[in-house]
């Protein structure tokens, strides 16, 4: 077959398969799609117009002919334009794109400049021969791993294990990111009439009168429900074990009746940071209240997206409300309150209008009088408050 035979015959191919049939039989064939679009009109004009003798022969480019691909007569364009999209791996670490956005019309003009007669879209298909393709970061680095990580890892689990089995209560607790409250952007995108978006806000900036909504939230793992207590004040150990004591007073106590421990898994930063004295103090204030003997499990440094809270509640809370302003923290409660899953996750959620002191110290006395045991695997991780 000469040229227009195999272009008639490629398109013929792609018609038959139907929408989306160019784009198929050039992914399969190799042959530039503009090549075969041109095979389709030919087949189109034919039967518009169908010759009523014999067509005579028509100019054929011999094989071979034609203008030659862009690499083969610029041997260097491949490796200039790998420098420039990985100038630290391949090239100067000083390229002009070390610091710059990387668009295929700027890599053209940075090409263009030392000598390079190529366009924008060229580079892109260039790009993608050489496997490159549009990405965002990732977040997948923590950092330096702590030694004891996995088995920590292993002791919170065989913990959380044991109080299941004897029908003890489990909760995983953490601070949502704090929230502005006002007129602002939100994340994400949500029907709306066309032409009619929700108006916000340019700048950023703290409301001084509606101030910002802390959500602290504690999850229940056995029983897949959650309490949200949303402070406006300050996120420290105080607000955190007050947000327990709530969740105890509204949904605990009722769902365990006959639970004389409590399992806390929790971050190692943060109100609930196992370093910080108040933190234990007001917990040791919390078992001597309830009559709960209560356990706490830190996770090791660096590993906060495990936390059970994280991608059981807040998650779901964030896709609850995207795309709208969170302008009162009214709405705020509401929104987190009517949180669901199609797992049957069920969210409970209360405003906070206490008032919590920063910067609190618990003098020596005071915490060495804590009726605080410390296991015997990472007593800085796992420890056990008892009543008193």
């Amino acid at each position: 077959m000469d040229e227009r035979v195999i272009r008639l015959w490629a398109a013929t191919e792609a018609e038959a398969l139907g929408r989306g049939g160019i784009s198929a039989v050039a992914k399969a064939t190799g042959f530039d799609r503009t090549r075969i679009r041109t095979g389709v009109r030919e087949i189109e004009e034919i039967r518009r117009n169908p010759p009523v003798e014999e067509p005579r022969a028509q100019r054929v480019r011999r094989p071979g002919a034609g203008r030659k691909a862009r690499t083969e007569t610029d041997l260097t364009l491949v490796d200039d334009l790998d420098a420039l999209v990985e100038p630290t791996m391949r090239g100067d670490p000083e390229s002009p794109l070390r610091w710059t956005c990387k668009s295929t019309r700027r890599l053209a003009d940075e090409l263009r400049e030392i000598g390079h007669e190529v366009g924008a879209t060229k580079v892109g298909e260039l790009l993608v021969e050489a496997g490159y393709s549009l990405q965002s970061t990732r977040k997948v680095l923590e950092g330096k791993q702590h030694p004891d990580r996995n088995a920590q890892f292993e002791y919170l689990n065989a913990r959380g294990k044991a109080f299941q089995r004897k029908g003890q209560p489990v909760i995983s607790v953490d601070t949502k990111k704090k929230e502005l409250v006002g007129d602002f952007k939100n994340g994400g995108r949500e029907w709306q009439p066309i032409g009619d978006p929700t108006l916000v806000r340019v700048h950023d900036f703290i409301d001084k009168e509606l101030g910002k909504a802390i959500p602290y939230g504690v999850y229940d793992v056995d029983r897949n429900e959650a309490w949200v207590n949303v402070g406006i004040d300050h996120d420290t150990a105080e607000f955190a074990v007050e947000s327990i004591k709530r969740w105890w007073k509204n949904m605990g106590r009722r769902a365990y009746p006959e639970a004389n421990e409590l399992l806390v898994t929790a971050d190692g930063g943060g109100s609930n940071n196992p370093r910080t004295r108040l933190w234990k103090r007001e917990l040791q204030a919390l078992a001597n209240t309830t009559g709960l003997r209560i356990t706490v499990c830190h996770y090791p440094p660096g590993t906060s997206k495990w936390n059970k809270i994280e991608h059981r509640l807040f998650c779901h809370i964030t896709q609850n409300w995207r795309g709208r302003p969170l302008d009162s923290v009214e709405a705020i409660v509401s929104l987190i309150g009517n949180t669901t899953t199609s797992g049957g996750l069920r969210v409970r959620a209360a405003l906070d209008f206490n008032a919590y002191e920063a910067g609190i110290k618990v003098p020596d006395d005071v915490f060495r009088d804590l009726h605080i045991k410390p296991h015997k695997f990472h007593g800085d991780w796992n420890y056990t408050l008892e009543v008193h």
